[in-house]
This record gives structure tokens, C-alpha cells and sequence, in this order.
């Protein structure tokens, strides 16, 4: 098990590619606590899940957009598990508008969720990690939208760009803790945040014909490289973006 003995904390763990990262964990030895914000039947499900592997975990409430419910959060991790190894920021939102539409609060929901709660969730468990000793990982969920543009979505770019930079930034101020922090971007995964195209069996044709691998992605093989991530293996990986995406990002129809 590349995990044995790690504790990790999810956050957007109640679904999605959150959910699927919490349980390849379990599946590799770790302790997980799942986070989640309104999905607390969804998070407490996956929850029983990792306990029937025979490890512990517990789901915890916060919205990690405001700053103290975030550094809270990771303290109630390390409370539950004793210690925190790995953090995984997979806590995410979207809303589809175009630039001149976005209003202020709409632009500061994305930002909150997917910036800022992803930066002090990072601080508070890179405090901890600093503090226990013994180095630690963090791993973002970002997007092929850190590099990719989007139209229509621009605060979830604008979102995604600073996460990209994030980690290109603190891999320098972490390195010496032994702390590693690392980007996933997924392309277009199977998830219910894409329900609206899924739905669609013209979008589904429409967006596949942009990926080289033709289909879209599973949770499963975005978690696999987040148990990469978190292990033995990647000891001298940090500040990198690694893309799930199928070759998206490198589409070109040509002419």
C-alpha cells in the first residue's frame, strides 16, 4: 500500500473527483477525512466507504471560501486523525456567464471557493505539516483551464490561473520543509459538475471531437495520479502541473 499509515484530508470530498480521490487513498492505506459543504449525506456516504476498508475517516462541514471555516477545517482534520500528511484541494464551483455579465458576487463565489479557500487551506495544513515535522503534500485540483482559456467562465480561469501559480510559488517557500505541492488539471471527467453536457448527446460528440482519446475522462483515473502524487514516488516532484485531460489541451484541428 503506497499510503500506509498517511493521513490526508479532501476537501470537496462528497463527490466527484474529490470523492473518487478520498477512496483511492483509503484503497492505498491512508486515513481520510472527507470534506464537504452542503453535501453531507454524499460525504458521509463516502465516509462508511473508506471505514469498511478498514480505515478512519470522518466528514466535516465547512465552506472553505471564508478564510476561518478553512484553517478550522484542517485543525479538526488533525484533531480526528492525529496528523496531516496530505491535503488534496479539490473543492470547486463554476458558473457559466459571459464577461460582461459576471457580477461581483458571482466573481467573488469563484474566487472565494476555488483561490482563496485552496490557498489558506494550503497555509493552515503546510503550518501543521511545518510544525509535526516530517515534510507533507499538497495537491490541487486545478483545471486545463490554469492554461486553457474558457470562455464564458472567465473568474473560473482567472481561478485556475492563480492556482497554477500558486504552486509554481510555493514549491520554492516549501521545498526546504520537505513539503511538495503539485497541480492535477483534468479536462473534460465524467462528473455531475459536466451534467449539463453529458445530458447532451450533440455537446457529448462535440466536446469528445476535441480529445484526442476520444471520450471523457473517469474520477478514478484523475485519483490515480493524486495517489501518485501523495506517495514514495513523487518525493522530488514539485511545482508541476500534471493534465488528465486526453490530449486536450494539445487539440489542433489544422486545416
Amino acid at each position: 500500500m503506497r499510503l500506509h499509515g498517511k493521513a490526508a484530508l479532501v476537501t470537496g470530498g462528497s463527490g466527484g473527483i474529490g470523492r473518487a480521490i478520498a477512496l483511492a487513498f483509503a484503497r492505498e492505506g491512508a486515513d481520510v477525512v472527507v470534506h464537504y459543504h452542503r453535501d453531507e449525506a454524499g460525504a458521509a456516504a463516502a465516509a462508511r466507504e473508506i471505514q469498511a476498508l478498514g480505515r478512519r475517516s470522518e466528514a466535516l462541514q465547512a465552506n472553505v471560501g471564508r478564510v476561518p471555516e478553512a484553517q478550522a477545517l484542517v485543525e479538526r482534520a488533525v484533531r480526528t486523525l492525529g496528523r496531516l500528511d496530505v491535503l488534496v484541494c479539490s473543492a470547486g464551483v463554476e458558473i457559466q456567464e459571459p464577461f460582461l455579465d459576471v457580477t461581483e458576487a458571482h466573481y467573488d463565489l469563484v474566487l472565494d471557493v476555488n483561490l482563496k479557500g485552496t490557498y489558506f487551506a494550503a497555509q493552515a495544513a503546510a503550518r501543521r505539516m511545518v510544525a509535526q515535522g516530517g515534510g507533507g503534500r499538497l495537491i490541487n485540483i486545478s483545471s486545463i483551464h490554469e492554461d486553457v482559456a474558457f470562455l464564458n467562465y472567465s473568474p473560473y480561469a482567472v481561478s485556475k490561473g492563480g492556482v497554477r501559480m500558486l504552486a509554481r510559488t510555493l514549491c520554492q517557500e516549501l521545498a526546504a520543509h520537505g513539503i511538495t505541492i503539485n497541480n492535477i488539471a483534468p479536462g473534460a471527467v465524467a462528473t455531475a459538475i459536466n451534467a449539463r453536457t453529458l445530458d447532451n448527446r450533440a455537446l457529448v460528440d462535440e466536446l469528445t471531437s476535441m480529445i484526442p482519446l476520444g471520450r471523457l475522462a473517469t474520477p478514478d483515473e484523475v485519483a490515480q495520479v493524486a495517489v501518485f502524487l501523495a506517495s514514495g514516488e513523487a518525493a522530488y516532484v514539485t511545482g508541476s502541473t500534471y493534465y488528465v485531460d486526453g490530449g486536450m489541451t494539445r487539440w489542433n484541428r489544422g486545416l
